[in-house]
């Protein structure tokens, strides 16, 4: 029987219910929780290795390490992750025009897998064979995995933000767990011994995906009978785009949604340069100008990078609970990017007495609860601003286009992570003082414009919420 007031919300949107909803994980359908567990591990084996990537490429040679200076070490940490996240609008269009969203996932899997196998081996082409594959492989993975949580949902479910807020813990969950376990066995007794650890993650990743199957039937479903609903539209209602002969062409409502979706992009690029100083400009700040020591009892620095995974599952439930106990109140995606805007320019904002006393005395070691901080308010952010933004997606997006739309969002991380490679390779130059004050004035300009744009942005937007 369906929860009266969920029934409710879906007629009121003008969604037919009689056809039963799926409740059976927590309130939501059973196959969130096979893909919250897909993405579990395939994030820990990406974030397990990412937590000392770049520590390995800047650790001299004679410890193990691959000997690049930091200047070469970040701008390649930049271009590995932020191809990761670009690849992803390559692999959008794979699973919409070629082979669908299951098997973009499982096919992906397989090359992350791989990839982190080949990282095991300690000759030079190893390693960029293994950069490589992981890159092809979330690309892959990404925008596919994303899709199908959207898809559990039917179109005017109220559901479907709280459902992304619950995948995000999966998300963080593995995020959490990957440094903690491959981040210490890298660096306390063995690099490639992590690097191995990260491909037994994705390969438990797989196993899950592969049994389970059956629980994502009804996203696979639905995502085909609305692609074949889009195809068998009347082209007279369509705005061809130009040189498409109408194949391609969209209503002019779908044409404002997917100029939404392009002003999301460009400010949610500027939020993950921010975001991603945690592995790359605050990483080093963490190895090198950071008391590793709390409560008495010492810690590798790539334990630094599980706060945000932490706080995301500690806050996620929260904010989940949040935007449905607002209801009619709840603010517009518009509103909530500005906010997660305004929250991560705040985090640099709170760094800056520590990086001043850094750049006056670069051996000086600070506490480590200025990252604590931090790592808090960029969650704060990102809460507002990620499973949201993922959320919208989902919803703007022509159902014939999806993959690729997803590949635009995931693109958006692509750039604020070359973007914040490029800024950590600036430390030989510009104080870490200097990278902190630049950061967060663009981040606070970045939320102010924000503010400024949420109705016009509602009106692109239409009647998606």
């Amino acid at each position: 029987m369906n929860p009266p007031k969920l029934t409710d919300a879906l007629t009121d949107v003008g969604q037919d219910t009689s056809e039963p909803l799926d409740t059976r994980f927590f309130g939501h359908p059973r196959g969130l929780a096979t893909l919250f567990f897909t993405e579990m591990w395939e994030r820990f084996s990406y974030y397990g290795m990412r937590a000392f990537l770049l520590f390995y490429m800047v650790t001299p040679t004679a410890n193990g390490g691959l000997g690049f200076t930091d200047a070469q070490g970040t701008s390649l940490y930049g271009t590995y992750t932020g191809s990761a996240w670009g690849a992803a609008i390559v692999g959008g269009i794979i699973a919409d025009r070629m082979i669908g969203q299951y098997r973009s996932v499982l096919y992906g899997g397989i090359l992350i897998m791989l990839g982190h196998l080949s990282l095991v081996f300690q000759a030079l082409p190893f390693f960029y064979a293994g950069l490589a594959l992981i890159v092809i492989g979330t690309g892959l993975l990404k925008p596919s995995v994303s899709t199908l949580v959207g898809s559990l949902y039917p179109q005017g479910d109220p559901r479907r933000d709280a459902g992304f807020s619950i995948f995000y813990m999966g998300i963080n969950s593995g995020a959490m767990l990957g440094p903690i376990i491959a981040g210490y066995i890298a660096q306390r007794i063995d690099w490639h011994l992590g690097f191995g650890c990260a491909a037994i993650g994705m390969a438990l990743g797989l196993v899950q995906y592969v049994l389970d199957k059956r629980h994502l039937m009804p996203a696979l479903q639905r995502m085909e009978a609305e692609k074949k609903m889009q195809a068998a539209a009347p082209v007279a209602h369509v705005d061809a785009a130009p040189g498409s002969g109408g194949a391609l062409g969209f209503t002019s409502s779908e044409w404002n949604r997917i100029a939404a979706i392009v002003v999301l992009f460009l400010f949610a690029s500027l939020f993950w340069a921010g975001y991603e100083a945690a592995g790359s400009s605050l990483a080093l700040f963490a190895d090198r100008n950071t008391d590793l020591h709390i409560f008495g009892l010492e810690f590798p620095s790539s334990w630094l990078q599980v706060l945000q995974p932490f706080f995301v599952i500690v806050l996620a439930p929260l904010f989940a609970w949040l935007w449905i106990r607002l209801g009619t109140r709840e603010p517009s995606v518009a509103t909530k990017f500005g906010f997660g805007l305004l929250f991560m320019g705040l985090a640099f904002v709170i760094m800056l007495p520590a990086g001043a006393a850094v750049a006056a005395d670069n051996t000086l070691r600070v506490s480590v609860w200025w990252l604590i901080m931090w790592n808090l308010f960029s969650e704060f952010g990102e809460l507002c601003l990620s499973p949201v933004g993922l959320s919208a997606i989902t919803k703007l997006s022509p159902a014939r286009i999806v993959g690729l739309m997803m590949g635009v969002w995931f693109l958006s991380l692509a750039a604020g992570n070359k973007l914040s490679g490029w800024m950590a390779g600036l430390i030989s130059t510009m104080s870490i003082e200097g990278v902190l004050e630049w950061m967060g004035g663009t981040l606070l300009v970045a939320a102010l414009v924000m503010f400024v744009l949420v109705k016009p942005l509602r009106r692109l937007m239409g009647d998606v919420k």
